[in-house]
């Protein structure tokens, strides 16, 4: 069996390339993704906007049960 030295470094040289640049890739998109991300993503929104989630327990008028409600969220399509 013969080895090429020179094959073999120049698949290393490649090897070592293409992972530096997939780390260098790897970072950008990391810097991107906090440069996207909300700064606090959880805060109370400000102005005349309104936070639609609620930590309490739903209370429901009257005696809808949740299919009701399901059913008419479908109908109206809210």
């Amino acid at each position: 069996m013969i080895v090429s030295v020179h094959k073999w470094l120049e698949r290393t040289k490649f090897l070592i390339l293409f992972v530096t640049l997939t780390y260098i890739l790897y970072r950008v998109f990391a810097l991107f993704s906090v440069w996207v991300e909300p700064v606090d993503k959880y805060r109370h929104p400000s102005g005349t906007s309104v936070k639609v989630f609620q930590q309490h327990a739903i209370q429901t008028e009257g005696s809808e049960s949740m299919a009701t409600r399901l059913r008419l969220f479908y109908w109206y399509g809210e």
